[in-house]
């Protein structure tokens, strides 16, 4: 059975009934809900088999909205709101009192963001609430970047799907929060670090944290394919180190000859990391399906995007 539809307005009938739809961003599917109803909300938990530790993000259609949403907003939120909005970009803020603690995980902030897909905007447009929206995926699990990997994983448990194509960005939002005034990266994601310095100048990571994290995404392992998966620097070696064994490789931009390897997907012949990022999950949800015994991943370049693939990889993998 296929719940897939591109119909916002049986959508925005099923949200208002307070029961769950899975919705197209520029990053990944989310499954969406009314962030005013409890039901909905205990809902997307229970679907998604989600610690109510882990804090859900916040999605709105513009930045109007943004102070019904938060109590404060610092000058370099703004800043970067102005910059990157709409975008893979989420802010975590000092929350409004009508925000429900379900939302943000009992804590005093909440994660925002606005997506840039047409769809979720004109979406978003039509209700007269937010949506939460994490990945629409079970938790922990690979992201889904097409309508049908989320149709894969939750057919039987909501009404529809969205059917906006494949996402362009094809990994996660980049969550900053602030100690004070300052930001802090708690999640590495489609906007690279690189991109938010030149905004607001030098930035720390903080993006590890196993208990009551400050934002979705920082949990050790996540993103993760059923199958054994390992990173490694040197993809040959790891092979005939593995060759007694079923090998997918997910390299770069070349291919390896191996008679061990049963299947294998390179991410971008030239190196782009945006061509890559938007491929990552897709090949991994394909890798997953080969009956594998495992799963070798390449290590990317660590700056720019790769840095934030080499995040998933590194969540995805076993070799912590």
């Amino acid at each position: 059975m296929s719940i897939l539809s591109t119909d916002i307005s049986k959508a925005v009938a099923i949200l208002n009934a307070e029961e769950l739809v899975a919705i197209p961003t520029e990053t990944v599917y989310g499954l969406a809900g009314n962030i005013f109803s409890e039901k909905a909300i205990k809902s997307i938990f229970e679907t998604k088999k989600r610690p109510f530790f882990n804090p859900l993000i916040v999605h709105i259609p513009s930045v109007e909205v943004l102070t019904t949403i938060a109590s404060y907003i610092p000058a370099k939120a703004k800043l970067l709101a102005d910059v990157f909005w709409p975008g893979p970009l989420t802010l975590v803020l000092p929350k409004n009192s009508t925000i429900p603690d379900i939302i943000t995980a009992g804590k005093d902030t909440v994660a925002v963001r606005i997506p840039n897909h047409p769809m979720a905007l004109e979406l978003l447009n039509h209700l007269d609430f937010p949506l939460a929206a994490p990945s629409a995926n079970p938790f922990g699990s690979i992201s889904p970047t097409t309508a049908q990997h989320v149709n894969d994983y939750f057919k039987e448990d909501i009404k529809m799907v969205l059917d906006g194509g494949a996402c362009q960005r094809g990994i996660e939002s980049t969550i900053i929060g602030f100690e004070g005034e300052e930001p802090v990266i708690y999640r590495l994601g489609s906007t690279s670090i690189e991109e938010i310095e030149n905004v607001v100048g030098s930035i720390q990571i903080k993006n590890k944290k196993d208990i009551a994290p400050n934002a979705p995404g920082m949990l050790d392992r996540h993103y993760a394919p059923s199958t054994q998966t390992i990173l490694v620097d040197d993809l040959s070696k790891a092979v005939e180190e593995h060759s007694n064994k079923r090998i997918g490789v997910l390299a770069i931009n070349k291919s390896l000859e191996h008679d061990a390897i049963a299947f294998q997907i390179v991410l971008s012949e030239s190196t782009d990391l945006q061509e890559a990022a938007s491929k990552l999950y897709d090949a991994l949800h394909q890798l997953d399906k080969q009956d594998l015994d495992i799963i070798i991943t390449e290590r990317f370049p660590d700056f720019g995007l790769g840095k934030s693939i080499n995040d998933r990889l590194q969540r995805a993998t076993v070799n912590k």
